[in-house]
């Protein structure tokens, strides 16, 4: 490479790398979102545990949320390792992925090619779409930028393996990185017809007799054959996996879901145009599509595939950017249905890379018979990706919470029960409980058969002391999904403050046998076979939620007390019980009278009893900042055991 070519490579690759921190660099004050995150990291307790070999092995053999991408979980396990759980970080992660994938694609653009520029506008359209937005903004889409990250290396590989001496080293590096990219995201199952169509256009590995007709070589398909057998194999995998989910959308018919597949293809090109609107989930509309928009987005489709087809000769270009860009779209299209959705911007990351390629090309062909025009042509460019770059940071901001991610939702489309449902779940962990339950009650009344929501609008009327209401809407949960691990452990919780201990000791168990990494459940179960007077039962449970959860402070807390407290001497275990709830209290910053009534109790199991008063102080300080008399008789009456030595017993059971 000249020096002056290396110049302007380098300073593409700067540049790109530039304009995607300026629109995704805010990322890193964002918080988790409640859409998947959770599922994905930070409840989930086999992640937060960081890379451990019982993890990668969970990875391989479970599936997380219906789907199954091991690569993609064991990111997320090593950024808990490095960062905890830190949003920021995590954030940080996509970013680098997106910046490095988006060079990686200019230069293999540019080795393909040979040409600079419109290699060079292809990548910095990827990089910064607002498409792009959902892909690299949310924690949970780790599987794209991840799975784009090992599909460009995958070209790479393949570009080497191709132009040079097809060796079977290079082949076998082809494989390896196609299979990483399989176990980020299965999507890249369509990747051998990509190659196939690389082949065609740029390789030009097609003789000319098979050029002119568009058959393919016999040699270039043996070729795919392992690759195909690697994305059939994963494709099993991933069908089996999202069982539940697709049963979830079983009320879509058919005719629906090939409606909603054209409309989606014509919707996706039309976005790259016009971004406007975009949402994290834009609901299936429940009658469909009115038959004469079907109809004129079939048409337009064909209508471009035959045109395309026709010019495969003159523009090949043109047919390999429009079939990428339709190949790529099928797993995700909506025809196998998983889901509540109608389309997802995040299912354009790759498809439409196709479509930026057969403009870009189709825009340098037509500079090059005009070359009066290249300056004004690359000055257009310039003002897209500028244009674009406000648009982006705008679109971006949506999701630096959920509250503003589900607002927006909300704002760009109707009927959509999932964002009022999720906001609601929002409001009740910021204990906004009658925000929470008005949105509740709104995506009930847009799907009555919605679950999640149910179980939300039991969990705030219970708070709001509506008992029986909250009950109801749990077996309502229940009724309609029997397998919903939380809302079993919500209503075990309603039973037991409503004194049916051993009813809900059954929910608490039944959750377990469902989800048994639900350590919500796991804590729950341990406290009531305390009260049930089986503290030795409970310790065990204890142990799994602290297992699956290393931060949980209830549990750390309720484990400590029960070896500080009870009064079987063989549970008891002062120094044990001084280290839990020690980590308890550096976890609560000293700010919680529970916990630290726990580790008084601790130390004067210890035997450290100046150090129980101190502790003991403390809670009491902040049980007298809360008026709460029953807390303060409580901790003064231990105070007084402390200071005459006595440590503090009561089967573990608090009062």
């Amino acid at each position: 490479m000249a020096k002056s070519s290396f110049t302007q490579v380098f300073g593409i690759c700067i540049f790109i790398f530039a304009i995607t921190w300026i629109v995704f660099g805010q990322t890193i004050h964002d918080e988790f979102v409640n859409f998947d995150d959770d599922t994905y990291v930070y409840e989930n307790g086999i992640v937060q545990q960081g890379l451990t070999k019982e993890g990668v092995v969970a990875a391989f053999t479970h599936a997380q949320a219906f789907n199954w991408h091991p690569v993609t979980t064991i990111s997320h396990m090593l950024d808990c390792q490095l960062f905890g759980l830190g949003a920021g970080k995590h954030h940080l992660t996509n970013v680098l992925l997106q910046s490095v994938t988006a060079v990686l694609l200019f230069l293999v653009l540019r080795e393909m090619t040979g040409a600079m520029w419109p290699s060079a506008f292809v990548a910095a359209v990827f990089a910064i779409h607002p498409l792009r937005v959902e892909s690299v903004a949310w924690v949970s889409e780790r599987k794209d930028v991840l799975s784009g990250l090992f599909f460009m290396l995958t070209l790479g590989a393949y570009v080497r393996y191709a132009r040079e001496a097809r060796s079977p080293g290079r082949y076998l590096l082809v494989l390896i990185l196609f299979a990483l990219g399989l176990m980020a995201k299965p999507m890249l199952v369509t990747v051998p017809f990509i190659l196939l169509l690389l082949d065609y256009w740029p390789l030009k590995r097609f003789p000319a007799t098979a050029r002119a007709g568009f058959s393919i070589p016999r040699q270039l398909v043996l070729e795919k054959i392992p690759l195909l057998l690697m994305s059939a194999a994963v494709g099993v995998v991933v069908y089996l996996v999202q069982e539940k989910a697709r049963q979830s959308a079983e009320t879509i018919t058919f005719p629906m879901r090939i409606g909603n597949a054209l409309m989606a293809y014509v919707t996706y090109a039309g976005e790259l145009f016009y971004p406007v609107k975009l949402a994290v989930l834009y609901p299936f509309p429940a009658a469909g599509y009115p038959a004469y928009e079907i109809a004129g987005a079939g048409l337009l489709l064909v209508g471009i595939s035959a045109a395309v087809f026709r010019w495969r000769e003159k523009r090949p270009y043109l047919v390999v950017g429009w079939l990428w860009y339709v190949v790529m779209l099928l797993p995700v299209i909506g025809i196998i249905q998983v889901g509540a959705q109608a389309r997802a911007d995040r299912y354009t990351y790759l498809p439409e890379i196709g479509l930026c390629l057969a403009l870009a090309w189709a825009a340098r062909e037509w500079t090059l018979k005009r070359p009066e025009q290249q300056a004004a042509l690359g000055a257009a460019g310039a003002v897209i990706v500028l244009v674009l770059i406000p648009i982006s940071r705008a679109q971006a901001a949506f999701w630096h919470d959920s509250e503003k991610l589900w607002e927006h939702a909300l704002a760009c489309t109707t009927n959509n029960a999932v964002a009022e449902g999720n906001l609601a779940n929002q409001f009740f962990k910021q204990a906004q409980f009658d925000e929470a339950i008005e949105h509740a009650n709104r995506a009930i009344e847009i799907d009555p058969k919605f679950a999640a929501a149910h179980n939300c609008l039991g969990y705030a009327l219970f708070q709001k002391g509506q008992t029986d209401g909250a009950i109801g809407h749990f077996q309502e949960a229940l009724k309609i999904r029997p397998d919903f691990a939380e809302a079993h452990n919500n209503l075990g919780m309603v039973l037991w403050r409503t004194g049916k201990l051993g009813e809900a000791i059954d929910e608490f168990e039944t959750a377990i046998k469902i989800q048994p990494e639900l350590f919500n459940a796991q804590n729950n179960l341990g406290a009531a076979l305390v009260q049930k007077g089986e503290p030795e039962a409970a310790i065990a449970h204890y142990e799994v939620a602290i297992k699956l959860s290393p931060d949980f402070v209830g549990a750390e807390n309720n484990y400590a007390w029960v070896l500080a407290s009870c009064t079987n001497a063989a549970v008891r275990n002062g120094t044990k019980a001084v280290e839990l709830a020690r980590r308890a209290n550096q976890t609560a910053d000293s700010k919680n009278m529970i916990v630290l009534r726990t580790l008084a109790a601790a130390y004067a199991e210890a035997g450290r009893f100046s150090e129980a008063i101190d502790s003991a102080l403390q809670a009491l300080q902040l049980a007298k900042a809360q008026n709460s008399t029953t807390w303060i008789n409580a901790i003064q009456a231990e105070i007084g055991l402390y200071q005459n030595k006595q440590p503090f017993r009561a089967d573990g059971k608090t009062p």
